[in-house]
């Protein structure tokens, strides 16, 4: 009979936490680090649309001056962000109001120093009403199934909306080319997540007739927006 034995191991004694492979750290405070990155590239970003009305070819002017152009900014900004560990729809809705406030505040304050004056009142209010879609619809490009594809709908709609509102509302004073090539690039959208992201027939039909739905809700809230005043 051996003079020691050894206690069988106890529960309590074993580490809680899951193994993870050697040298992999989380980092918890990533999704943090990105929003502040997407903050501070929001407010300078709109800064440099002010300036960007000054340089930009008339062809290309609409971008510095329209819903699109802080909208493309916003959904970009948020779906990098909504890429990092941890981040969270509701992460992704706060940051697309809060990305798209301030783009319009970057925007009105580089207007101040380039001696203009801009109100930023009514895109401020837009930018909160629906920056929270614009964030959620970013990230959910990520995803798959109806999720994704309710965010197509929400991005592609607003790409093929203001193309079909520029084409048919400022085109005499604008030109054609931005708003057909900001359509185009809302098209290629829908059809690569169709071909890549999306599959079965609800899927399918909510991106489709979800653009199709979008676009035409933008294109009579932005021609009610432009009788206000």
């Amino acid at each position: 009979m051996p003079e020691t034995t050894s206690l069988p191991d106890r529960a309590d004694d074993r580490s809680s936490a899951p193994n993870r492979p050697a040298g992999v750290t989380t980092s918890p405070g990533r999704p943090w680090r990105r929003a502040a990155v997407v903050l501070v590239a929001s407010f300078v970003l709109g800064g440099l649309t002010s300036y960007a009305q000054g340089f930009l070819p008339d062809a290309a002017a609409p971008f510095a001056n329209s819903a699109s152009g802080w909208t493309l900014l916003t959904a970009l900004l948020v779906a990098w962000y909504a890429r990092a560990p941890r981040a969270r729809t509701w992460h992704a809705a706060v940051l697309g109001a809060t990305s798209f406030v301030l783009l319009t505040l970057g925007y009105t304050v580089a207007a101040d120093v380039r001696g203009f004056f801009y109100d930023p009142t009514m895109f401020g209010v837009v930018g909160l009403v629906v920056g929270p879609f614009v964030g959620v619809a970013a990230a959910w490009l990520w995803r798959a199934g109806v999720h994704a594809a309710l965010g197509t709908a929400a991005l592609a709609g607003i790409g093929v909306g203001e193309s079909v509102y520029g084409l048919t509302t400022v085109v005499e004073t604008t030109g054609a080319t931005y708003w057909v090539v900001i359509g185009v690039v809302a098209l290629i959208l829908l059809v690569g997540m169709l071909a890549r992201r999306l599959r079965g027939g609800l899927p399918v039909t909510i991106a489709v007739a979800g653009t199709a739905v979008v676009a035409a809700a933008f294109v009579l809230a932005y021609r009610a927006l432009g009788t206000i005043g």
